[in-house]
């Protein structure tokens, strides 16, 4: 049964006509509302995830549960039809299964907390804010184990309960919940910093209806919705056709063995609305890589890039949900049937911004991205800190990293970088106080963005040394499928990692590794994937080019793929420069739209030749699961 609001005042909200400035001040309250909700969230967490990185996504949605300001769209709509109870008054929600809210959090790491905003007897508004916790339990430290074969090993999973009851706290429901956790201190202080964020917004949102009445605040949140859905209809009519366009990427493996995993999209228009349709997709994994990809979750990534592209001034809200009909097969990888594993959904989540990079690019090539984000990759870091002083006590680290942005229409795409504008690295000074280790490098990767005439961000390459044993996982992609370069650019260069050991010898391991053991003084060099590039980068400036030599971010040898003759002081060759560019152009014929790079069967061919690891399997799925 869907849930029931309970509110004691019926009268409904009348409409009002709002005038712009009014609009204008309610539409920048909201967006300082939503930044006071980071603000408070940082302030109060403790786990290096939500309080260093910014791991965590908020929500001011209206009344009736579509989002006005925040990032990842609303979930509200599911959550009402799935939950059987009440909300009222005093009340809050806490939840953390996927299953149980229709993929609006994507794993059970993810905490979502949802506050019902009532005044004078009506609902008013919803705020939410979910971050992800450090750890939840389960097999492994970081409760993401690689090897999951269903849900259930991957830690707590919190059904939607009351965390606050008519204004009464559920402290034996927290109890149980940090019973279950190996880093009790950081999930308490991160749930109590979610909680507060909601409330802040709460109050935020209570004090724009005193001030301008309830009816204009109501208004002003529909006058919004309407305001993105009129932008949005403009958008799609100019950019999405309706002869059908797709595009389709890979996941390089499942960290059992067996990949690449295809993921593919068909996009068209159909009067005023666009199709997106995820048939072609690949069936569900047996491990733990699956997305179960919320319908409104990607509505509002389409939303997102659309926006960003064509026109970021439009603040992005719901308003538009009704002009996009996404269809995901069920039994894919992208709609996963229960219990399936989801700790490891990232890779697919980056792959999907390269995916609608790909299939909006088409028609209007002048506005394509290149491939980059493609994944969050992930390091973890535990054990007994063995070092004079610390007594053995347990430690245990939980990092996201960053890769190379794609080359894009206005720029070169920023090196190291995190796609979502509000992600920030870990201060290594932060690292080397709280954990056993040292930061022996970091910096961006020479190259590893494509060569373009604007280049593909660059990955990092981060060395740690660990000054305790311990046991460490990864979780990466794009080590074995490159990010794609687009309209003559090249691929970006694939990721990578070694460890080299205390006594001098090195080791390639892989992109997705649990529980390998190192020993104090071991250094692990944590290479990611650099972003394609964009452009034809026979045109890119040779002096641009001299100059990123002498800033580290090109080769003397890398300058070749621009046709650059230089040595390693960033000099030019003017003449041999012409010359070779010449040669080059003479040679290559028609530039491509989009440069993959090998083709799937010889990367898998010479795989263990370039990445000294061997293929990934291909996998194979029942007659049955395919027509699924």
């Amino acid at each position: 049964m869907p849930a029931t609001i309970v509110e004691t005042n019926p009268t409904p909200f009348k409409k009002i006509d709002i005038d712009p400035v009014t609009l204008d001040i309610i539409e920048n309250a909201l967006r300082n509302a939503r930044i006071e909700m980071d603000a408070t969230l940082v302030r109060t967490a403790m786990s290096p995830g939500i309080r260093e990185q910014g791991d965590a996504f908020p929500l001011i949605a209206d009344h009736s549960g579509k989002m006005i300001v925040g990032q990842f769209g609303s979930f509200i709509d599911g959550f009402l039809r799935g939950f059987d109870g009440t909300l009222e008054d005093g009340d809050m929600i806490f939840l953390s299964d996927p299953y149980s809210c229709e993929g609006a959090i994507s794993h059970s790491n993810d905490w979502l907390v949802l506050l019902p905003v009532f005044k004078d007897g009506r609902l008013l508004a919803y705020t939410a804010m979910f971050g992800h916790q450090s750890d939840i339990g389960g097999k492994v430290v970081g409760s993401m184990p690689i090897n999951a074969r269903s849900i259930f090993e991957e830690g707590v999973r919190i059904p939607p309960v009351k965390i606050w009851r008519k204004g009464e706290y559920n402290d034996d429901l927290m109890k149980l919940v940090m019973h279950q956790t190996r880093k009790p201190d950081w999930c308490q202080a991160d749930l109590n910093a979610l909680i507060a964020s909601c409330r802040v917004a709460a109050r935020r949102v209570v004090e724009m209806a005193e001030r301008f009445g309830d009816d204009v605040y109501v208004s002003a949140t529909q006058e919004l919705l309407a305001r993105n859905h009129r932008a949005m209809k403009a958008l799609i009519g100019m950019a999405v056709a309706e002869e059908p366009v797709s595009f389709e990427d890979y996941i390089c493996d499942d960290g059992m063995g067996y990949g690449p995993y295809k993921i593919k999209c068909t996009m068209r228009r159909e009067g005023e609305k666009v199709v997106l349709d995820f048939a072609g997709t690949d069936p569900q994994s047996a491990a733990s890589i699956n997305f179960y990809l919320n319908e409104n979750m990607f509505k509002m990534f389409f939303g997102i890039y659309m926006i960003m592209v064509f026109d970021p001034q439009i603040l992005f809200n719901d308003g538009f949900y009704d002009l996009i009909d996404v269809r995901i097969p069920e039994g894919s990888l992208l709609k996963p049937k229960f219990p399936a594993a989801l700790s490891g959904r990232t890779h697919a989540l980056g792959r999907i911004f390269d995916i609608l990079g790909g299939l909006l690019g088409q028609k209007t090539p002048e506005f394509l991205n290149a491939a980059g984000f493609s994944s969050s990759p992930h390091l973890f870091y535990s054990g007994n800190d063995q070092r004079a002083g610390k007594g053995g006590e347990w430690f245990q680290l939980f990092q996201i990293g960053f890769g190379g942005i794609p080359g894009r229409p206005l720029g070169d795409g920023p090196d190291g970088h995190s796609l979502w504008p509000g992600f920030t690295n870990v201060p290594n000074e932060f690292l080397e106080r709280y954990f056993p280790l040292l930061i022996e490098r970091y910096e961006t990767e020479p190259d590893s963005g494509g060569a373009g005439l604007h280049r593909g961000g660059n990955g990092i390459h981060m060395t740690y040394r660990f000054l305790s044993p311990g046991t460490i996982s990864i979780h990466d992609d794009r080590w074995f499928v490159p990010p794609w370069g687009v309209n003559g650019g090249h691929p970006g260069m694939r990721a990578k990692k070694l460890l080299e050991k205390v006594d001098g010898s090195v080791e390639i391991i892989g992109n997705k590794v649990e529980d390998v053991h190192v020993e104090k003084d071991d250094q692990l060099h944590f290479i990611t994937w650099g972003g394609g590039g964009w452009g034809d980068p026979l045109e890119r400036d040779p002096a641009l080019v001299g100059k990123e030599i002498v800033q580290g971010l090109v080769t003397a040898k890398g300058a070749l793929d621009y046709g650059v003759i230089a040595n390693d002081n960033g000099e030019i060759d003017d003449v041999a420069t012409e010359k070779l560019r010449a040669e080059m152009r003479s040679k290559r014929g028609e530039l491509k739209l989009f440069d993959y790079g090998p083709s799937i069967d010889d990367l898998r061919a010479n795989c263990a030749d370039e990445t000294g690891l061997p293929a990934p399997t291909q996998p194979v799925w029942t007659t049955l699961q395919a027509a699924e």
